[in-house]
């Protein structure tokens, strides 16, 4: 059950809840954004305002409020099934509220999954660190070489 009322500031998760939160937090491949919202909702849990929280976890004011505005949101909507769900389908809605929400704007021109184009590909003139350096010398030889001057 979660209330969070502006007067008393109270924010209480069920034991579940609070369980697949620590849990999250946890986790090694947990990414940093979805760990940082997980412990804002747990710092509200142990009663810290927003204020405490932001600074507790490095964070700011508004961002404490807003994920702990959403996740409410979010358990609102989940209405009163959330008490007949299993361990694996909360720990699937509270990842979903856990998640960025779709942004405005032009949609995504590439996928992660798909190669870079080619106008992506690094065009210097200096190897990466971890490319074999050419037979004449370490550094690449040719007309775009800008090699520096000491005065």
């Amino acid at each position: 059950m979660i209330k969070d009322d502006p007067s008393s500031r109270q924010f209480v998760l069920s034991e579940k809840e609070r369980l697949i939160l620590e849990s999250t937090v946890r986790r090694t491949q947990c990414p940093q954004a979805i760990a940082l919202r997980a412990n804002i909702l747990l710092a509200a849990d142990d009663g810290l305002d927003l204020t405490e929280s932001g600074e507790e976890l490095g964070c700011s004011r508004q961002l404490a409020g807003r994920w702990r505005k959403r996740f409410a949101r979010s358990r609102a909507g989940w209405g009163a099934a959330v008490d007949e769900w299993d361990l694996d389908t909360l720990t699937e809605k509270i990842a979903q509220a856990l998640e960025d929400g779709k942004r405005s704007g032009a949609p995504a021109t590439f996928t992660p999954e798909q190669p870079r184009p080619s106008s992506f590909v690094r065009s210097s003139p200096w190897p990466a660190r971890n490319v074999r350096r050419n037979a004449t010398g370490p550094f690449p030889t040719g007309p775009r070489v800008n090699w520096p001057t000491r005065r």
